[in-house]
């Protein structure tokens, strides 16, 4: 892969057919360093939100050796990088899954939401004696972007009794939640360690480990979230009111907040329409979430040399698949110069972009390079000093 110092860089020497997916590994260490020095706890990445090797790679090299996985693929793609320790953190797994994740590749620590899922893990571990279980405990995503209260989690009035049940099966029980994707309020937490801690007394289990899983958010041209300084105040304070022993684990799942820097995408402008600007990727690539979550990613006219533009003006992006859906509103300002054959640059799509593109109408294909420059935004600032190691908290 090919690096350069910039999408303008590329441009210089490169006409690209195809979109140019542009890794910052550097950014994904940045955030991974920040997370591990100031989140009081032990970080475990969410590998779905990218999975790209050059990234993967540089969250190891900032210290992260946990990952929460969904399948056996990725499975495959954690277990290469050395000392890798892996979570199967899907509350509802198929039988081969869960059978080969514990006897094929040593995993022993599962999530689970019902008592039916318990009963699964038990019977396709053979009644393992080393496992490690969350049970996910449903709560409110009010604050999120994106909710994701109503498919998974154990309702308050089941929890205490599979809290109870899993403790027996479990050699180390945990309880997890998830707040939602992109939550843009810290409170959402500490509101969630509340109700985890009532369910936790109501049960009379001890448990060993809280999760508070992900949904740490990101900036975006629309989305311009608190401090996350302030998120892990929140999640401390909640986490040192529950009736847990002292040696109880804290952990953290995220996945958005750690790479969604690390990637930006080059696309070329195939034709204008008013202010409407077709362009060679799209909902259906690694813009789903720009079509379908409302998320205003930053964009950026870029041309190989600099020179005068115009000023900018609100633009809608249609994708390049015969689809209606396959269009992002926006605003994505750019210059009004902008014309068939420029190219722009997306930002902020390191979290989900790549790993939500599709062939669909025989598109999807990418070339890519690495960027030596800063990310187009950042919540991490570059002089960020890490918190007193003395704070961390057991884990």
């Amino acid at each position: 892969m090919d690096r350069f110092a910039s999408a303008a860089a590329l441009l210089r020497d490169h006409h690209p057919q195809r979109p140019v997916l542009g890794l910052r590994p550097h950014a994904a260490g940045r955030a991974a360093r920040w997370f591990r020095h100031t989140f009081p706890g032990t970080v475990v990445y969410a590998l779905k939100a990218n999975d790209a090797p050059a990234i993967v790679e540089a969250l190891a090299a900032a210290g992260i050796r946990q990952f929460d996985v969904s399948s056996v693929d990725e499975i495959e793609c954690a277990r290469r990088i050395p000392g890798a320790r892996l979570s199967l953190m899907t509350p509802v797994n198929g039988r081969e899954t869960i059978r080969r994740a514990y006897f094929e590749f040593g995993v022993t620590t599962f999530a689970l939401d019902s008592a039916a899922e318990l009963e699964k893990i038990w019977q396709e571990t053979n009644g393992a004696k080393d496992l490690t279980l969350f049970v996910r405990l449903a709560c409110a995503n009010a604050d999120s972007l994106i909710p994701l209260e109503h498919k998974y989690g154990a309702a308050e009035r089941e929890a205490p009794d599979l809290l109870v049940k899993a403790r027996r099966a479990a050699a180390r029980l945990g309880v997890t939640f998830h707040v939602g994707s992109q939550a843009m309020s810290p409170a959402g937490y500490a509101t969630a360690l509340d109700g985890i801690g009532r369910l936790i007394r109501a049960s009379g289990v001890m448990v060993d480990a809280v999760n508070v899983g992900g949904g740490f958010p990101s900036r975006y041209v629309d989305a311009e979230p608190p401090n996350l300084a302030g998120y892990m105040r929140e999640i401390r304070a909640g986490f040192e009111r529950l009736a847990v022993g002292e040696g109880c684990a804290l952990v953290c799942e995220p996945g958005r907040a750690l790479v969604a820097e690390a990637e930006s995408v080059l696309v070329r402008v195939e034709a204008r329409r008013g202010r409407h600007l077709y362009i060679n990727d799209g909902a259906f690539g690694t813009l789903f979430d720009a079509a379908h979550s409302g998320i205003v990613f930053p964009a950026r006219l870029v041309r190989p040399t600099a020179g005068t533009q115009a000023p900018p003006e609100p633009f809608a992006l249609y994708g390049p698949t015969c689809d209606s859906i396959d269009a992002m509103p926006g605003p994505f300002h750019l210059p009004g110069c902008i014309g068939e054959g420029d190219y722009i640059e997306i930002g902020q799509i390191g979290a989900y972009g790549r790993v939500m593109a599709t062939r669909f109408n025989g598109f999807g294909r990418y070339d890519e390079a690495l960027f030596a420059d800063a990310p187009m935004l950042t919540a991490y600032a570059e002089d960020a000093e890490p918190a007193d190691a003395s704070a961390q908290l057991s884990g």
